[in-house]
C-alpha cells in the first residue's frame, strides 16, 4: 500500500514540470515531508472547460484530500478507508470503476514512505515496524497514477462552495523484486510519455487505461530506513527523511 509519502516541489515547479495549463492553488504549497490520508495534496489532472463546447481537457494543478469518498457515499468519513485502489481490481470495484474510467490524475510526490515488520514486538505483542523512505534515485518527482471523485454534501444546497468535496485515492501493485522484501504492495506510476493520455478523460477502455501505469522500475529507487517520528502525523520537517545512521 501506499500510507504517507512527501512533496517538496512548489506550485511553479510543479506546474511547470507537468506543462499545468491552469494553477488551482490559491495558497502557498509548503513542502510537506508527511502526507498523511485525509490532508490535502497537490495533484495533476484535465478537465474540459465549462465555458467552451467541444474544448479539449485542460490540464489543472489543484489541491484535493487524499481517501476518495464515492459519489453515493452516505457519510463522507469512508474516504479515510479509500486512500489506496488495487491496480488488479480498480476498473471493477463499485468505489472505484467510474473514476477510473473518466477521471485520473497524477499524485506528484518526491518519494513515499513504508514499514517493515521487524523481529521487534511492542507490549502487546505486535511487531515493531520499521519506517523506509523510498525516492527516485535522480531525485526527480515521482508521478504516482491516481483517480479523483466528486461528492456533494446533500444537507448543502448545490451552490454553497462547501456543497462539494473532491477526493483521491493512489493505485497500488504488487511491489517489485527490490522493494519487496520491504513491503508486498507499491504504488503505481505514469511515466512522461503516458502523461497525456492518462489524464485525457476520453480514453475509457480498462485495457488501455491499464497499459498507461506501472510500478517504478526496478533499480529506480534509492530506499532506506528512516526515524520512527514519521508514525505521528504531527511531525513534519525535512528530519524525517534522513537516513538512519549504520547500526
Amino acid at each position: 500500500m501506499c500510507g504517507r509519502y512527501v512533496v517538496r516541489q512548489s506550485a511553479d515547479d510543479l506546474a511547470e514540470e507537468f506543462g499545468v495549463d491552469r494553477v488551482e492553488v490559491h495558497e502557498r504549497l509548503e513542502p510537506d515531508y508527511n502526507v498523511a490520508p485525509t490532508k490535502t495534496s497537490p495533484v495533476v489532472l484535465a478537465r474540459p472547460p465549462r465555458d467552451a463546447k467541444d474544448a479539449g481537457p485542460v490540464r489543472q494543478l489543484r489541491v484535493l484530500t487524499w481517501g476518495l469518498v464515492p459519489s453515493w457515499a452516505k457519510d463522507p468519513k469512508i474516504g479515510s478507508r479509500l486512500i489506496n485502489a488495487r491496480a488488479e481490481t480498480v476498473h471493477e470495484k463499485p468505489a472505484f470503476r467510474r473514476a477510473f474510467g473518466t477521471r485520473r490524475l497524477i499524485i506528484p510526490t518526491s518519494g513515499f514512505y513504508e514499514w517493515f515488520p521487524t523481529q521487534q514486538r511492542t507490549t502487546s505483542g505486535k511487531p515493531v515496524k520499521q519506517p523506509f523512505y523510498l525516492r527516485p534515485k535522480d531525485e526527480g518527482v515521482l508521478a504516482l497514477a491516481g483517480i479523483y471523485e466528486f461528492w456533494r454534501n446533500p444537507d448543502k444546497p448545490r451552490d454553497d462552495d462547501d456543497a462539494w468535496m473532491t477526493t483521491f485515492t493512489i493505485i497500488t501493485t504488487n511491489a517489485t523484486d527490490d522493494v519487496g522484501h520491504i513491503h508486498d504492495r507499491m504504488p503505481m506510476t505514469v511515466s512522461r510519455d503516458n502523461w497525456r493520455n492518462w489524464l485525457d478523460p476520453t480514453i475509457n477502455d480498462p485495457d488501455d487505461i491499464h497499459a498507461l501505469m506501472a510500478p517504478p522500475p526496478a533499480g529506480s529507487l534509492d530506499l532506506y530506513p528512516v526515524s520512527k517520528a514519521v508514525n505521528n502525523v504531527k511531525n513534519n520537517g525535512p528530519e524525517l527523511i534522513e537516513p538512519l545512521p549504520p547500526s
